[in-house]
């Protein structure tokens, strides 16, 4: 009962900010104002000067229900390259940090817009798993074709979450080619 009552809350918080602001990005004939889960809330406004009153307008709102905006999670981010950016804004009397990169849903958004620090970032999980499981499992006694059937739904799972959203380079291509050849190598026992 809990989960639903706080999504619900945070779904209505989120109507009202959003209809007392004129916040969102447009894409063609759609128009985006926030992105929520549980607890976790991306707000989208293509100006600086916009985002301030409507975080102030979510903390004040908050209040209303007794929730309380944890602002040392707080982040702020622009995307694409800005050098004019400051390191941290003032809202509510509280800094909010303006960050290059966080992770939001086990997922590295990164303000350069490009997949380039996802894929390392899902590459570097996906190799800890990997030594992980090295003397369990990838060493063992088992099959090849049981080695591959783990690899394939406990491992890839984990490096290719989120990977539907990925813009690929070539030289992404080729680091997501080199990951899985390692894989491979490691669970064959090739050195």
């Amino acid at each position: 009962m809990a989960p639903d009552s706080f999504s619900t809350g945070t779904d209505w918080l989120l109507d009202r900010t959003v209809e007392s602001c004129s916040i969102g990005v447009a894409f063609g004939q759609s128009s985006f104002t926030d992105l929520d889960f549980a607890d976790d809330v991306s707000l989208l406004a293509e100006l600086l000067e916009l985002l301030v009153p409507i975080l102030e307008t979510i903390a004040c709102e908050a209040a209303s229900l007794g929730f309380e905006v944890n602002w040392q999670k707080t982040n702020v981010q622009a995307l694409g390259c800005r050098e004019d950016m400051p390191l941290t804004i003032k809202v509510q009397g509280q800094d909010v940090m303006v960050v290059e990169e966080f992770v939001y849903l086990g997922s590295l958004i990164h303000s350069s817009t490009r997949s380039t620090c996802d894929i390392s970032h899902r590459s570097a999980i996906t190799r800890a798993a990997m030594q992980s499981l090295e003397n369990q499992v990838w060493r063992s006694r088992l099959t090849i074709s049981t080695k591959l059937k783990l690899y394939n739904m406990c491992i890839l799972p984990i490096f290719l979450y989120r990977s539907d959203c990925w813009a690929i380079s070539k030289t992404d291509a080729r680091k997501i080619d080199a990951l899985d050849q390692w894989c491979l190598r490691m669970l064959l026992g090739i050195k």
